[in-house]
């Protein structure tokens, strides 16, 4: 028989952005929670690392998280277009919607360094427990709570209600069979990070800047540490041994600049890319949030941001449920609304996103030059797009 835990007003499984967030709602409303995390601390890696400017607004109003995420990160008030070999075709700069945001840039940090803000911040709150090492294993609900099993039945943790945070590979949404529907790109995504500094040679080279081509696009991203991340969509017959070898690394860098010498490699991840939304984000006494509930191809870093508006909607409506103010009925609407953004907002733009970059046809890559021009040229058009960029139109802002 496995050991019970304290049960709490929630139970949080996942300690990534969505899930602290979550937390941290939790624990300056006085409500009770335990988050469980399967690593031995806050992972810390090379995951999301865009946070645009409606998600640094949520995270300073509500906790002042923004401020110190802020000084650990880099400022990127640009979003740039590219043609590979042509240069610039337009920019954009979220100056031109600062009346509607506090923060009129991305930032570029790494996620782990907002977990380990609001991990920080959590410590001052008696009434909410991290617990690492514990990997949940099976989850179970009845009329007024629920039950996560942790390291094969070792503990048991219950609360009134449960939260799956715990990513695209959620034990809380396989164990509850809600289905997630979508598809994976047939060709996978090589991140590749180096010491380069690309605006030495490409002068007018934003922080943040999409490289468009009908053979092999490219992303450019400069991330805190003296480092630009350079993401490329590998062809599906390529096989990881090849990808990742030196020769192809070195190969795919050269193309975006012929350098004189061997690039110096920091890091290099390959993964698969996929598509896909549950089809409900509730069943009864759990809730799933962030890429438990959704992802997406990573091109407008709108997955790890989704994630977090996610976690807001639900603690905006979890607390007040929690304190006896409000039916449980008001859980759907969480499901419905942020469902509704994952589909019409996340999933469209993030793919539409893909297709323009990689446009081979000479009609629709016309079509998306003029897009991107008609909006640098014209105020409305690109305060559109920059409410687009920045996810403030998926919360309902308007020009």
């Amino acid at each position: 028989m496995s050991a019970l835990g304290a049960k709490t007003d929630a139970v949080i499984v996942g300690a990534g952005p969505a899930g602290l967030v979550c937390a941290m709602h939790l624990a300056k409303a006085g409500l009770t929670a335990t988050v469980l995390e399967a690593e031995p601390d806050i992972p810390v890696n090379l995951r999301g690392s865009t946070f645009h400017p409606s998600s640094l607004d949520m995270l300073e109003q509500a906790f002042g998280a923004a401020t110190p995420l802020i000084a650990r990160g880099l400022k990127a008030p640009t979003v740039q277009y590219r043609r590979h070999g042509e240069g610039k075709i337009a920019e954009f700069d979220f100056a031109d919607i600062d009346d509607l945001t506090d923060h009129p840039y991305r930032v570029q940090a790494e996620q782990y360094k907002l977990c380990l803000i609001l991990r920080d911040m959590i410590a001052q709150y008696p009434n909410v427990d991290i617990v690492y090492n514990a990997k949940a294993t099976h989850v179970v609900q009845d009329h007024d709570g629920a039950s996560v099993s942790i390291n094969d039945g070792a503990m048991t943790y219950r609360g009134s209600y449960l939260v799956g945070a715990d990513g695209a590979n959620s034990i809380v949404r396989r164990t509850l069979d809600i289905p997630f529907e979508g598809f994976t790109w047939p060709e996978r995504f090589l991140v590749v990070s180096t010491p380069f500094n690309f605006k030495s040679v490409f002068a007018d080279l934003s922080s943040v800047s999409y490289v468009a081509d009908p053979d092999e696009w490219y992303f450019l991203l400069q991330i805190p540490d003296g480092l630009w991340r350079c993401m490329f969509p590998t062809r599906p017959e390529e096989i990881d041994e090849d990808i990742l070898s030196e020769a192809r690394v070195q190969a795919r860098l050269s193309r975006v600049h012929d350098h004189s010498e061997p690039y110096e490699v920091a890091h290099k991840t390959l993964y698969n890319v996929h598509q896909r939304v549950a089809d409900t984000y509730r069943v009864g006494r759990i809730l799933i949030t962030g890429d438990a509930a959704h992802i997406n191809n990573p091109l407008g870093g709108m997955g790890m941001n989704g994630g977090i508006h996610d976690s807001f909607n639900l603690s905006e409506k979890l607390i007040p449920v929690l304190k006896g103010e409000a039916d449980s009925d008001l859980l759907d609407r969480y499901s419905d609304e942020r469902r509704g953004v994952a589909m019409e907002y996340v999933q469209k733009f993030s793919i539409q996103n893909k297709k323009d970059l990689e446009a081979r046809d000479a009609d629709d890559w016309e079509a998306f030059r003029s897009r991107i021009l008609a909006a640098e040229h014209d105020a409305k058009q690109r305060r559109q797009l920059l409410l687009r960029l920045s996810m403030l139109a998926s919360l309902g802002k308007t020009v």
